[in-house]
């Protein structure tokens, strides 16, 4: 498993996408514009409100969703920085592409059962507070 660890790196794509995944050893030539990724997952940060305010909470996903590749080939043009990947994610990814190409059935829609919650006053006035903020961010056009 070290072995595999060893390779994987985080990559930051000009579109502002975060990649994690590792490189096959077969690859271009070093002057070719195009690189290899074996299994790459797109990172979400995933906006949670918990009791003591927001936090991100990072999830995993294919980032090549509708192809049974393991191997994605893209343009060096496109690639900001390759930054090695902290072990949590390392361990993180390893854990999810044991199950990389297996497709989940998605369940019908009225198979999904969706609670709605009311956010207590408190809450509720913290988020308005955040959206807010963002509103007096905003420019103005003249």
């Amino acid at each position: 498993m070290h072995q595999i660890t060893d390779n994987i790196k985080i990559i930051k794509l000009e579109n502002g996408d975060d990649i994690v995944c590792s490189f096959p050893q077969e690859q271009f030539p070093d002057k070719h514009q195009l690189i290899r990724i074996l299994k790459p997952l797109q990172i979400k940060y995933v906006p949670q409100l918990t009791p003591q305010g927001f936090r991100d909470y990072v999830a995993l996903v294919k980032w090549t969703a509708y192809t049974p590749d393991n191997i994605i080939t893209i343009p060096k043009t496109k690639i900001m920085t390759i930054t090695n990947a902290t072990e949590e994610m390392k361990k993180s990814y390893v854990n999810i592409i044991k199950d990389y190409n297996v497709v989940e059935k998605i369940a019908p829609r009225e198979a999904l059962d969706y609670q709605q919650e009311r956010l207590d006053d408190d809450s509720n006035k913290k988020v308005n507070e955040i959206f807010e903020q963002f509103e007096d961010d905003e420019p103005t056009l003249h």
